[in-house]
């Protein structure tokens, strides 16, 4: 089964210097879903203080070995920071998963945590703790505003570069550096 596209699905968010002061400076999302009702995305480069470890302890979940559970939890955004979204590869299925892209997706069901445990796990993937939502229209009128780039998600991008490499490195992925980039927008 294929991914149905949305507009933006697939694609990194990669805040502008212009969002400086706000909770999602320097932040890189992946927008999950996409449509006339709005969008829900995942920051993917911003740790939480808890590691897979104490989110599985939390849960009951018994095993996993130390480097999984040393894993870093991301802070996925302010929006359910309570619940658990995992964006994984891997054509195996759980019992809440979203097609993001054709290997790309996004479960929030237990049961792939417990299968992460026991070492059946997706090879990739990313553990984080609340998303970020926009109501309708509301991420094209940011996007109009100059307060986001968009970039293709990638594999790499995702699940090897380190958290703190990351917005750099979306960016450049559409050949923009910061370091020569105003942290202003102009109006003309």
């Amino acid at each position: 089964m294929s991914a149905t596209p949305t507009p933006l699905a697939n694609q990194l968010l990669i805040a502008l210097p212009a969002l400086a002061g706000s909770s999602f400076a320097r932040s890189v999302a992946l927008i999950c879903q996409h449509d006339a009702d709005g969008a829900m995305g995942i920051v993917v480069n911003r740790p939480s203080e808890y590691t897979l470890g104490d989110v599985l302890g939390q849960m009951g979940v018994e095993g996993g070995d130390d480097a999984l559970r040393a894993q870093v939890v991301l802070a996925g955004g302010p929006v359910h920071p309570e619940r658990g979204f995992v964006i994984h590869d891997g054509g195996l299925r759980w019992d809440s998963t979203l097609a993001i892209a054709d290997d790309l997706f996004l479960t929030t069901s237990r049961d792939i945590l417990e299968a992460m445990a026991r070492g059946e796990g997706p090879a990739n993937a990313l553990v984080a703790l609340g998303c970020a939502g926009w109501g309708a229209g509301q991420l094209e009128q940011e996007l109009t505003e100059n307060d986001w780039l968009t970039a293709p998600a990638d594999a790499e991008l995702l699940f090897r570069l380190p958290l703190e490499a990351r917005w750099h490195a979306a960016a450049g992925r559409i050949g923009v550096d910061f370091a020569h980039l105003a942290d202003y927008a102009g109006h003309a």
